[in-house]
């Protein structure tokens, strides 16, 4: 997995924006998840091009990235801190542990997403 965190780009009382650039089109998910919840613990072959690689940007809060080979055994592990990006390539596994309350945009479709899933152990 890559991660790259946001350009932010203003701060003021209200807060702040951060800019991003992508070339996809179509569908996207916008996902909410609950401290302490698990998302994940499956791989994409990707069989779409919006899974090839699976981009998933952390909008706001904190979580764990835990990934490896589908295949393989060595797991490697990241806090990654909102605003980031996260691209996930073909083949690897990968599992998303909320510690706060987090908000992601996903660039692909539900549907997208439920062709092209895959698990392991």
């Amino acid at each position: 997995m890559t991660f790259k965190p946001l350009q932010t780009t203003g701060h003021d009382e209200r807060g702040f924006t951060a800019e991003y650039y992508h070339p996809r089109l179509g569908q996207h998910l916008i996902i909410f998840r609950k401290a302490g919840t698990v998302s994940g613990r499956h791989y994409h072959k990707g069989l779409s091009i919006n899974k090839n690689p699976e981009i998933l940007i952390l909008l706001s809060g904190h979580c764990i990235a835990n990934w490896r080979e589908a295949n393989g055994t060595v797991k490697h592990t990241k806090v990654v801190i909102g605003p980031t990006m996260m691209e996930i390539p073909a083949f690897e596994w990968h599992e998303i542990i909320a510690e706060t309350d987090c908000t992601f945009l996903e660039l692909n479709s539900l549907a997208e997403h439920a062709a092209d899933t895959y698990r392991t152990d």
